[in-house]
């Protein structure tokens, strides 16, 4: 039998004779009267199997199991139990093994998001070391790490690489391997590069046609420029089955979409710019009985970006930058011009947000055009209100012996100019921005 002592300030004590004939004592301090009732019972049963040389039953060991340290120990110090074994700190994973491991298992991407990964696991490893433990990175780590980008790469490949940063350290979160991710603060630079943006004209295109080795590079090329086509992928996918000559239009699958509703499939119309270049490959007679609408340049060890290089050089231009996404990002700004944005984004494969901030672009004859279209009626109201000005004198004299606008030098000219050439009169109204820099 055991015996539960009460204490003064609320703290309790457990005294038992054990299986030598010795008294013992566990001091409990404060604890509650009911749980200290409930170790007495326990202490009791615990030190009567010990006394017969029985083991302890199933629920006196699940309670000995779920016990803290401190009272097990209380309990081992009295010879009740064997003292518990210090238990080993699990081992720290190191980064580039769960690098590693993340990357192997994602059976679910693309070679090319694969690359990405690869690409950001080395600068990962390059600067924090290969035996770095993963739950000693921390966030002041990750901004020395941002800082070290900055220095060597430009802002698109910085955006991509902290976006692959967080993805990797959320996966060690949700694997319960750290408890925080040290790049949540760190926010990744735009990916839009404007001074990479290129509008390949009409003109500059006819030349590079013109010295395309083979009616195959000249489709390759406008498919992508008269298209809007991803190279290579959409180009060598398309087969001679995917176009409807009848109905004016042929089908793209796109590896890089198909994992989304629809498959990746979309519908381009054959449009008058690039048919020419679609029929000759067609009615080649080489061509006779090919699947494939491209044949030649098939090689997966061909580069198509260094040949296309050789043939701008060979057309007498300058290669510009991301030559086959500015193919395409020409194409889109000049559908968009003539056709609801929604309908060219179908076309080309994008969605309007990606449009707008990646493909779109404002050229120089946009620049000429604005100007052009307005430069007579501007001249003719710049004289108009000018006259106006010199009849009626001063705008103070003006204001004080009629009854003018609110805002001075609107005549009537104007507002009947406006209304002619369909001006709101608002804060978008030219009449209106013209007025207010006269007066």
């Amino acid at each position: 039998m055991a015996s539960l002592v009460n204490d003064p300030c609320g703290k309790r004590r457990i005294v038992f004779v054990n299986k030598d004939g010795d008294r013992k004592t566990i001091y409990l301090g404060k604890f509650s009267k009911a749980l200290a009732k409930e170790i007495k019972m326990q202490v009791e049963a615990i030190n009567a199997n010990l006394i017969a040389g029985y083991p302890n039953d199933g629920a006196t060991a699940e309670w000995l199991g779920k016990i803290g340290d401190t009272l097990h120990a209380k309990l081992a110090g009295v010879d009740l139990v064997p003292p518990r074994q210090p238990t080993e700190a699990p081992e720290q994973v190191r980064l580039v093994v769960f690098l590693d491991s993340y990357i192997a298992g994602r059976t679910d991407i693309k070679p090319r998001t694969l690359i990405n990964l690869e690409a950001c696991k080395t600068r990962l490893v390059e600067f924090f070391g290969r035996d770095r433990a993963l739950d000693s990175i921390t966030a002041g780590d990750a901004k020395d790490w941002d800082i070290s980008l900055k220095a060597r790469y430009a802002k698109g490949t910085i955006g991509r690489t902290i976006k692959r940063a967080k993805q990797f350290f959320q996966a060690a979160i949700d694997k319960e391997l750290i408890g925080k991710n040290p790049f949540a603060k760190i926010k990744p630079p735009s990916q839009v590069n404007e001074s990479r943006k290129h509008f390949v004209t009409l003109e500059d295109a006819r030349k590079v046609l013109d010295a395309c080795p083979d009616a195959e590079w000249k489709l390759l090329f406008a498919l992508s420029r008269f298209g809007g086509l991803r190279c290579p992928s959409e180009h060598l996918a398309l087969t001679w089955a995917d176009v409807d000559w009848a109905r004016n239009k042929f089908r793209v699958v796109s590896s890089k979409k198909e994992h989304l509703d629809g498959g990746g499939v979309r519908w381009v119309p054959i449009f008058p710019e690039l048919r020419p270049y679609l029929e000759a490959v067609f009615f080649d007679p080489v061509t006779e009985g090919a699947v494939h609408v491209i044949r030649r340049y098939r090689d997966e060890n061909q580069n198509l970006r260094t040949q296309l290089n050789r043939i701008i050089r060979r057309a007498g231009l300058e290669p510009w930058p991301k030559l086959f996404q500015n193919l395409r990002a020409t194409r889109e700004t000049e559908l968009a011009k003539i056709h609801p944005l929604h309908h060219v984004c179908y076309w080309i494969g994008n969605t309007e947000r990606i449009a707008q901030k990646h493909y779109l672009q404002v050229t120089d004859e946009d620049f000429t055009n604005a100007a052009q279209k307005h430069s007579a009626p501007y001249s003719a109201l710049l004289a108009k209100t000018a006259q106006k000005t010199a009849q009626h004198g001063t705008r103070t004299e003006h204001a004080q012996n009629e009854k003018t606008p609110e805002k001075p030098g609107f005549s009537e000219e104007t507002s009947e100019f406006c209304e002619e050439n369909r001006y709101p009169q608002g804060d978008s109204n030219p009449c209106l921005s013209l007025e207010r820099a006269m007066s």
